[in-house]
């Protein structure tokens, strides 16, 4: 028989001189990582949210109290929240009820509002900007037409409709253009002061990249005045739903502003009030949608 086969043997260290142990691998444990709680980023959330929200809240409580304590009372001169809430609940509850051509709901009312707004703003929003362009780029142009855009834009947004009426022969147009004279100002003049405020070594780029006039507008102007065209439009969709609600109670309609008219016709001041909160809730989402959208593309400008 042969010697027996000879098993490997660990390595060995000595301890001692003279004493020697076998060296065992360990698996050293990190102490795990607890994952975040859900929970506490859910808390966290909706405190965030109740900071925003609470507050608000609170005054519009407090303003409701103190509006029912002054005008609770009979023979007060305007109604009280309990009597708008009575009255005019139907608006309050159902936004988009029909019953015929005239009785509609506040929901498609404000939506006829926001068509005229939309062309009208839509179109003072491409206008402005190519005006304002031409103007913060040339220097000619800003002598010959600024002075005239700061005459214009004083005027009121009412003083435009007879001449658009008698223009257009129409109410829907007329209206389209009075929005349109009114927000197409300050978009005009802060795309102008955006267009002045290149930087000269974008010029310079440009300059040595050779673009030509359309590359040079779409790749240096528009994003380097960004921040100022939105805050034109901001300031500018503010004046358009002004200037709708306005216009409306002239050239009548089923809009918003024709249905105020019409509710003071009546004697309906519980309609009226709750109307006033429809465009104040609208006109506030439409600034925050501009606003949101400019956010969005100025952080890409930089961002590129």
């Amino acid at each position: 028989m042969g010697a027996p086969a000879l098993k490997p043997t660990a390595e060995v260290t000595p301890l001692r001189p003279g004493i020697t142990a076998p060296i065992s691998p360990e698996v050293v444990k990190l102490p795990a990582r607890k994952p975040a709680s859900r929970f506490k980023a859910l808390g966290a959330r909706m405190k965030s949210i109740a900071a925003t929200i609470v507050p608000p809240l609170v005054v519009v409580a407090a303003i409701m109290l103190v509006w029912q304590i002054a005008f609770g009372r009979p023979g007060a001169t305007l109604p009280p929240p309990t009597t708008i809430w009575a009255e005019a609940k139907d608006l309050i509850i159902d936004p988009f009820f029909v019953n015929g051509s005239q009785d509609i709901g506040l929901g498609w009312r404000v939506l006829t509002s926001l068509e005229r707004v939309l062309y009208g703003f839509g179109l003072a929003a491409v206008v402005g900007v190519l005006l304002g362009a031409l103007v913060g780029q040339s220097v000619w142009a800003m002598r010959g037409l600024d002075p005239i855009f700061q005459v214009l834009r004083t005027v009121p947004p009412l003083a435009w409709l007879p001449i658009s009426l008698a223009a257009f022969r129409d109410a829907n147009p007329s209206a389209i253009f009075v929005i349109f004279i009114t927000a197409i100002w300050p978009v005009i003049i802060n795309t102008a002061v955006g267009i002045r405020n290149i930087p000269q070594d974008y010029r310079n780029v440009a300059e040595v990249l050779r673009l030509n006039t359309i590359e040079f507008f779409f790749k240096i102007m528009v994003p380097s005045a960004a921040p100022y065209i939105f805050t034109g439009l901001k300031i500018g969709i503010g004046l358009s739903w002004l200037a709708i609600v306005a216009a409306e109670m002239l050239t009548g309609g089923v809009g918003i502003g024709f249905f105020i008219w019409d509710a003071w016709n009546s004697s309906r001041l519980p309609d009226i009030i709750v109307a006033l909160i429809y465009i104040g809730l609208v006109g506030f989402a439409l600034d925050r949608l501009v606003a949101l959208i400019g956010r969005i593309v100025t952080r890409g400008v930089q961002a590129s």
